[in-house]
């Protein structure tokens, strides 16, 4: 069966809601206090990246928190230290480890990495910017591990990626609302446009849907809402809410307290018939 990070918000009858951070941005010391934040919140998911530069696919918000973080010495064994360290704390919130490719997975056996992010804890990887021809070994390595996948796809992917994406998504499936660098706005029609396709991938996975990029305000999240999908995540808007604190000296922690706080949490959506509950994913969710 799928792993469920949204299952609480799903019993409120609630939008889930996944946020995006750098380890190491705040300092790791901070981060502490701020996961526990989380954790005490109604965030469900974390998603916590290990720093990489130049990232083609973000803003320069996450680009400088990024920076940020490297200059801390901030690498993939520091955030699997960081994670096994605040795993015993807590309660509910789930950890979702994103890790560049090429930055911090390249010289890695699958088998290694997957078995690495497993033990530190964590309840899923998202590998970015992974090669085709490693997906393979990839999905095998995490399978063998017991590590759920977090898998991408977009509006605009080819059947075949949608298809790849739906079939290994043991996490959640991450919906990228446009092309684009993060940070740079909703897509054409806003996110309640994307209703159409979130509906056709519920006819190929039973594992949660969250839509991220351009996520930011209250009214996004109503309008991922309307969309039909579990969860919204929140990226570049948390890490600029953190990084205002940060330039003005003051507690980031209890920055992002407020910018939390404003997001509020809308209903969902739900078709009459939730495919999730259709006789068709019967055997995957029971298996």
């Amino acid at each position: 069966m799928p792993a469920d990070f949204f299952a609480e918000a799903r019993a409120r009858e609630e939008l889930g809601l996944a946020v995006f951070l750098n380890a190491g941005d705040p300092s790791l010391p901070v981060l502490t206090d701020l996961v526990a934040l989380l954790d005490e919140s109604d965030v469900d998911c974390l998603e916590l990246a290990v720093p990489f530069p130049d990232s083609p696919t973000d803003g320069p918000v996450v680009r400088r928190s990024a920076d940020r973080a490297l200059a801390r010495g901030v690498a993939l064994r520091e955030t699997l230290a960081f994670v096994a360290t605040v795993r015993p704390t807590l309660k509910r919130l789930r950890i979702a480890v994103l890790a560049d490719w090429s930055h911090s997975l390249r010289t890695v056996p699958p088998a290694d990495y997957a078995r690495a992010v497993a033990d530190s804890g964590a309840d899923a990887l998202l590998a970015h910017g992974l090669p085709p021809r490693l997906r393979s070994a990839h999905h095998e390595a995490l399978r063998s591990a017991g590590l759920p996948e977090v898998t991408t796809c977009y509006p605009a992917s080819s059947p075949a990626t949608v298809a790849e994406a739906a079939a290994h998504a043991t996490g959640y499936l991450y919906l990228v609302a446009r092309y684009g660098r993060s940070g740079a706005g909703s897509p054409e029609g806003g996110h309640a446009g994307l209703a159409p396709f979130v509906g056709s991938l519920r006819d190929l996975t039973a594992s949660p849907i969250a839509v991220g990029f351009g996520v930011s305000t209250a009214e996004d999240l109503a309008s991922v809402a309307l969309s039909g999908a579990d969860a919204a995540i929140v990226g570049s808007a948390g890490v600029a809410a953190l990084e205002r604190s940060l330039e003005a000296g003051s507690d980031p922690v209890d920055g992002y307290r407020s910018f939390a706080a404003a997001l509020g949490r809308p209903a969902t959506v739900r078709p009459k018939e939730d495919t999730r509950a259709h006789p068709k994913h019967r055997d995957r969710q029971d298996s």
